[in-house]
């Protein structure tokens, strides 16, 4: 069992249990800001690793007041690793996936931030719980 930072982190890897799509889990740390003596001073540990695409998927969920910080994080990434992929969700896009897959995370703290759903979309999907 994984104990997940947040949940919205939860509700993503049930989404990629549910499609069948490989995970790990917060598997790495990479260094991204060293001091003068080389000493590592920070360090990004993207939220999923999927191994069948090689890209690192972090989930935003926070502030977006606290969202620079984040995106500063990734562009230090992507700088220090150009030959690795990694793709930032933001909370509007993890709301968007919410919608469209109908996913039960209980109460929205933010519903006027999910996008209108459009004609045809999935109405709701339970996923299994874990357990």
């Amino acid at each position: 069992m994984v104990d997940f930072a947040h949940q919205s982190e939860s509700e993503f890897s049930r989404l990629l249990d549910f499609y069948q799509i490989r995970w790990e889990y917060e598997p790495e740390s990479f260094p991204i800001e060293w001091d003068e003596e080389g000493r590592v001073i920070q360090s990004f540990t993207p939220d999923f690793y999927l191994p069948d695409d090689g890209t690192y998927i972090e989930i935003t969920t926070m502030k977006q007041s606290l969202v620079n910080r984040k995106n500063r994080k990734v562009r230090l990434f992507r700088y220090h690793y150009p030959e690795l992929s990694v793709k930032l969700l933001y909370r509007r896009d993890y709301y968007h996936l919410v919608l469209k897959y109908g996913l039960d995370i209980g109460p929205l703290p933010d519903p006027e931030l999910l996008p209108k759903p459009k004609p045809g979309s999935p109405k709701v999907l339970k996923l299994p719980t874990q357990g």
